[in-house]
């Protein structure tokens, strides 16, 4: 029997038990640090970058899979008669969506979808087209969907540090606030595809991160039943336990998932960065 597959680049950042839960395969991006070159999740964790630039002040690099390893990844599925339906990190981020369009081309059967997103907004709709496949729709169709709930999927995070992205340059608008000498603390979100800056907070890193939380989640109507709490690590865990419990209590009884931000991710925004993710009505 053919089935649909539901697929994702590692920006992703869905948890493992989530991703066997839902059936989710997940295509790694490329991390550079220094000389040598890992798949993202697999020899290097965000603790051993940080620990690399407190030390020499080396900063990661990534790279998106190359057409090549997209078709290579589609394959298997497409031989065995399946179809896919894949997400990827928001293009005007990384090249990821092109290569994975440009392997895409020759195979019918497979959709690929510029998420307009990062990080666990992409987990979000995996998981809506898993649960579309699960109710018997076709891969055109849950295609079709998570094209139009795309632009609803609220992804933002507040930086407790902006030297990661602030050299990344992946933000202009935290280029133009430079370095972290003012203590500033800004929170971005993604507009059209666009990162950008929503709000700059000043205070407490503690203090900031339950700040953003109550803005971000007061008064929200959420479309489906995920949410995704995430960090990219050095956030002590009682302050985690607190901060998720607060996420609970805003969130009416929806499913809340705690995530840890994976290499790529962490590369660009730095430890200490705290992220929630929802799809709004």
């Amino acid at each position: 029997m053919h089935r649909v597959v539901i697929t994702v680049d590692s920006t992703a950042d869905i948890p493992p038990e989530l991703a066997r839960l839902y059936d989710i395969h997940i295509i790694p991006l490329t991390v550079i640090l220094g000389e040598e070159s890992y798949p993202d999740g697999d020899g290097i964790t965000p603790e051993m970058m940080y620990e690399r630039y407190h030390a020499d002040g080396t900063l990661p690099k990534t790279a998106a899979p190359s057409v090549q390893a997209f078709e290579d990844f589609f394959r298997p599925f497409t031989e065995a008669g399946d179809s896919v339906v894949h997400l990827d990190i928001g293009s005007e981020l990384s090249n990821a969506y092109n290569a994975a369009r440009l392997a895409a081309a020759d195979m019918g059967s497979v959709y690929v979808i510029d998420s307009r997103s990062l990080c666990c907004g992409i987990a979000l709709l995996a998981i809506e087209g898993a649960e579309c496949r699960d109710r018997g729709m076709s891969a055109e169709e849950i295609a079709a969907r998570l094209t139009a709930l795309r632009d609803k999927v609220s992804v933002s995070f507040v930086l407790d540090t902006l030297e990661f992205i602030w050299k990344g340059g992946r933000c202009s608008g935290v280029t133009a606030i430079g370095s972290s000498f003012l203590n500033i603390r800004p929170s971005l979100e993604m507009r059209e595809g666009k990162l950008v800056v929503a709000k700059k907070y000043r205070g407490s890193s503690r203090a900031v991160r339950q700040k953003y939380l109550s803005d971000r989640l007061e008064g929200k109507k959420f479309l489906t039943e995920h949410v995704f709490f995430a960090n990219s690590g050095e956030i002590d865990e009682g302050e985690l336990d607190e901060l998720e419990t607060f996420v609970r209590s805003r969130c009416g009884g929806k499913q809340v998932h705690r995530a840890r931000a994976g290499c790529t991710i962490c590369g660009h925004c730095g430890p200490g960065t705290l992220a929630v993710f929802y799809i709004e009505e």
